[in-house]
């Protein structure tokens, strides 16, 4: 029975900084929305409109508080801030978790410190499991963000009223459409995400200290570089997804068939649309979302 100690109190302290892990996560994600949102309408819209409706993102904000006020800029809030949370949680648990399966991977690795090219492919895990949640929120984000652009009747009254519509006309098929789109978005800008935080981290940590113990601008610079260096390589597959989510149905057979339509009608250039507000947003939001993961961290590690 003694043996079988050691094994069950490493289950026990894995599960905990799991535990952790997921929570700070999830706090993280909460700032990120409340951040972000009104870059993240402003991105979706010039990427859905059509084109000649806006001359660039700030025509965007201002069309969109002259009709709604300034609350308009968060409208669709509630599928991501309802959804971020156990997105964000489950993306920080999964890459926790790859990091930790590397590790197992690579019993005989003479170095504690994983290499970028692996902090990449724990991130690009982490994106697998979170596409599960990210991709129905991000399809009613993207259809209750896209209405309200003209003076007609409004189709969906709420992210409940979106899910349920969805579902009517196509069961999940129709709620999950775009789900290649975001883990095709995701994945790749996963990898680049928590590669350039850890990295960045380990660049502005001191000589004989310790990245746990950085300050608050250093971890504001780590997060906000993370956030840019996603979104660097993200938008040609956000502008595919949010194309696909908000278009009717049979518009696009797939992915490739989007990409295809989209260059043929729109031009190579469509695909960078909304590239100034999500580059605008990468680094506030983001900035924000770590501030979160590593406060919360912080407090549960003296509650743990």
């Amino acid at each position: 029975m003694s043996s079988d100690a050691p094994d069950a109190e490493e289950s026990r302290v894995s599960g905990t900084e799991s535990f952790k892990s997921f929570i700070s996560g999830g706090v993280g994600g909460v700032c990120a929305v409340l951040v972000g949102h009104p870059f993240d309408l402003t991105k979706t819209r010039l990427q859905t409109a059509a084109p000649g409706t806006y001359t660039g993102a700030i025509d965007v904000v201002k069309k969109t508080v002259r009709l709604d006020g300034a609350t308009g800029l968060y409208r669709g809030i509630v599928p991501p801030l309802l959804g971020i949370t156990p997105i964000f949680a489950i993306s920080f648990w999964a890459y926790d978790a790859g990091k930790q399966l590397i590790f197992s991977l690579t019993p005989g690795r003479k170095s504690d410190k994983l290499s970028t090219a692996e902090l990449a492919t724990a991130g690009f895990m982490s994106a697998v499991p979170a596409t599960l949640v990210t991709a129905p929120v991000e399809r009613a984000k993207v259809l209750l963000q896209v209405q309200g652009q003209g003076q007609g009747e409004q189709k969906y009254k709420g992210v409940t009223d979106v899910l349920r519509q969805l579902y009517k006309e196509g069961g999940l098929r129709s709620i999950y459409r775009g789900t290649t789109a975001t883990l095709a978005r995701d994945g790749p800008g996963s990898a680049a995400y928590f590669a350039a935080y850890e990295v960045t981290k380990k660049y502005l940590t001191p000589a004989g200290s310790s990245p746990a113990d950085l300050n608050l601008g250093a971890i504001i610079v780590a997060g906000g570089t993370a956030g840019i260096a996603m979104w660097a390589i993200a938008i040609p597959p956000d502008v595919i997804k949010s194309r696909i989510q908000s278009a009717p149905t049979g518009t696009y057979t797939g992915f490739l068939d989007c990409v295809r339509k989209t260059v043929a009608v729109d031009g190579v250039t469509a695909l960078w649309k909304g590239f100034g507000p999500a580059m605008a947003r990468a680094f506030p939001a983001n900035a924000a979302t770590f501030l979160g993961v590593e406060a919360s961290r912080k407090i549960l590690d003296k509650l743990f």
